[in-house]
């Protein structure tokens, strides 16, 4: 049984506790907070018997084997590296780190502790993104892609009222391109590679993050548009374009409903049951350790590595740039 612990106390890591409860082979028996009151209360509320207000302390207890850090985006590599000094596997949450060199930093110490690094972009854990690969033969060459993520921010009306959320703060590593881009990004990287070419283009906040953008990746006899905002929603679905038909993909974040279009008329809808979408991310990850292994080849360190390299380069070109990046 991998005993985890949790930084953060929000709705993402309301949603891991609930399904580590609903899986075999894990128990969150821990989380930090930075003020005692708020982990005690969260505590109560999810039956954890262990609580902490330092990093530290926690990385250095033996109540837990893991980590699972929901923590903002800037403060990714700085916990995940404190966490595997002191021996502790981390899943981490998109996206990975601030920039490419963090990345780099944070393999390297996975590598000297010999501990499981892994960055919990779930999509591609799912049943369906594997169908998808499967499928693309269908389509015959691909030629175009066309990856969609785009949903108007809870906080953006916060934003627009002279507030400063985290969301849209470029000090905690934030932006359109971080927390939405990359679920297009990395399943167009793990299907087709590291492009030939990359060209983003955004819509900066007076914040200095991007609200939204979009890029063209080149590749040898096709291309990938990436769209993404938190500025204005779309409904639009994803879709994998080739020369006898396409794969339509109804939200790129979840990959609940995939839909085969012919060019000859034919239509149908390709789905492997889901259950809970983080589920498939949790359970590879409690695999790796159990396993005694320390990648999986669904999402392996050189692949998260060009993740972060491609998005490093892609805010190069619009000019959005972080305190982490000095």
């Amino acid at each position: 049984m991998i005993r985890f612990g949790i930084i953060g106390t929000n709705f993402i890591t309301d949603t891991f506790v609930d399904t580590v409860q609903q899986i075999n082979g894990g128990e969150v028996t821990a989380v930090y907070s930075r003020t005692a009151e708020r982990a005690d209360t969260y505590a109560a509320q999810h039956n954890i018997l262990h609580t902490f207000t330092s990093l530290e302390a926690m990385a250095t207890s033996d109540v837990i084997d893991a980590v699972y850090i929901a923590s903002p985006n800037s403060l990714h590599a700085e916990q995940s590296i404190l966490f595997m000094r002191h021996n502790k596997h981390v899943l981490c949450e998109k996206p990975f780190a601030s920039n490419v060199r963090e990345v780099d930093a944070m393999l390297e110490t996975a590598r000297a502790h010999d501990v499981v690094l892994l960055e919990a972009l779930r999509n591609l854990f799912m049943p369906n993104f594997d169908v998808l690969r499967q499928e693309l033969h269908r389509i015959g060459p691909v030629r175009r892609v066309v990856l969609n993520k785009s949903q108007y921010s809870s906080r953006y009306d916060l934003y627009k009222r002279g507030d400063n959320p985290n969301t849209f703060n470029p000090d905690f590593s934030n932006g359109s391109l971080m927390d939405l881009g990359v679920y297009c990004l990395g399943p167009a990287l793990k299907l087709f590679g590291r492009p030939n070419t990359v060209l983003a283009n955004a819509i900066k906040l007076e914040s200095g993050v991007d609200g939204s953008g979009s890029a063209i990746l080149s590749y040898d006899g096709m291309d990938i548009v990436v769209l993404h905002s938190k500025i204005h929603g779309s409904n639009s679905p994803s879709e994998v374009i080739g020369e006898t038909g396409r794969i339509l993909i109804d939200d790129i974040a979840t990959f609940d409903r995939l839909t085969f279009e012919g060019r000859d008329g034919t239509t149908e809808e390709l789905v492997s049951e889901q259950i809970n979408p983080m589920a498939f991310e949790i359970q590879e990850f409690i695999h790796l350790i159990e396993a005694g292994e320390r990648e999986t080849s669904r999402h392996t360190h050189d692949d998260m590595r060009m993740l972060a390299d491609v998005m490093t380069d892609m805010r190069r070109q619009i000019d959005v740039r972080y305190p982490a990046d000095e």
